[in-house]
């Protein structure tokens, strides 16, 4: 087990570098100019020159270096730079530097993504338990039909038509905005609806399989409850195929959804990302991209540790 997280720990400045570079060369091939104003209003021609200078941005192979030394921390070991991990100012946000954006935005999105990960945790694995138990009745169906709906519909469908029913219909909770609970039950679940989906598919054909094994013969011919049977033996196999699900949704949903964020006004992460890229804001782009990827591979690697606790012959 040691090794195995050694090993991907080791990995991940490597998987980090190639992440980089890529998302560097898209993001410098976006048309626009961070320079200009949202009227499309442009300094002089002498001023833009000295802030291309300042910000790197005259040539792509400086900003490449000067950037990936900043943001790794390796500048800072050397002593050109002031602090680590400094993924720079912001060149659409006045006064604002991207980890002062980051250290703002993630904690929302995070703590949202957090909630919808439960919540679809708790609808997709009683709802796949209820269907693997008793395939083909009633219940099953009906559990099938919804998470038919949930992978089908996107987010944007199942967060407006939330908000005009509970938000403008109803008046039982905020239609939009960040503050209590009761701000983020609506986009909560909204986001969370697609993995719950998932979630309950996964766990209804792992059930399925599981209900039939031997094993499960074995621990009924010698009298043990049901519940258990169902919940100690038959769940925990079937849900390895949701443990490898919830890495990349995990970290999918804690980063935040752009779409979600936007019909909320939620001010996460995804909403700075977008107006980065339609802006042309480099060192944002940079800045959320490594932040999101870190977490993705932080999350496998959590997934993956969970699977050799789950079953040590994997």
């Amino acid at each position: 087990m040691t090794g195995l997280i050694v090993r991907r720990l080791l990995l991940l400045p490597f998987i980090l570098m190639v992440i980089y570079t890529v998302t560097f060369c898209l993001a410098w091939l976006i048309p626009g100019n961070p320079l200009e104003s949202g009227e499309g209003r442009r300094p002089p021609p002498e001023i833009v020159d000295a802030m291309l200078a300042q910000y790197k941005l005259d040539s792509p192979w400086t900003f490449y270096w000067d950037y990936l030394g900043k943001a790794s921390g390796v500048a800072w070991v050397l002593g050109s730079a002031e602090k680590p991990f400094d993924f720079g100012p912001s060149l659409t946000h006045k006064d604002w530097t991207v980890n002062e954006i980051l250290a703002a935005g993630l904690p929302v999105s995070m703590t949202l993504g957090l909630m919808a990960i439960l919540l679809a945790c708790g609808i997709g694995l009683t709802a796949g338990v209820i269907g693997g138990v008793r395939p083909g009745s009633f219940v099953d169906l009906a559990t099938l039909v919804v998470a038919l709906i949930g992978v089908s519909l996107p987010s944007f469908v199942i967060g407006a038509s939330l908000l005009i029913v509970f938000g403008v219909w109803l008046k039982v909770l905020p239609v939009g905005g960040w503050g209590g609970v009761s701000h983020a039950i609506l986009p909560a679940v909204t986001l969370a609806l697609p993995f719950a989906a998932y979630i309950a598919r996964l766990t209804r054909f792992g059930m399925i399989d599981e209900m039939n094994a031997d094993y499960i013969r074995t621990a009924r011919a010698k009298g043990v409850a049901e519940w258990r049977v169902v919940i100690k033996h038959a769940l925990k196999n079937a849900a390895l195929p949701v443990l490898s699900f919830l890495g990349p949704a995990a970290a999918m949903a804690m980063t935040g959804s752009f779409v979600v964020e936007k019909i909320f006004a939620v001010p996460g992460i995804g909403t700075h990302f977008v107006n980065a890229v339609l802006g042309k804001d480099l060192t944002l782009i940079m800045g959320v991209v490594l932040a999101y990827s870190t977490i993705l591979i932080v999350f496998n690697l959590v997934v993956d540790v969970a699977y050799r606790w789950v079953d040590p012959r994997i």
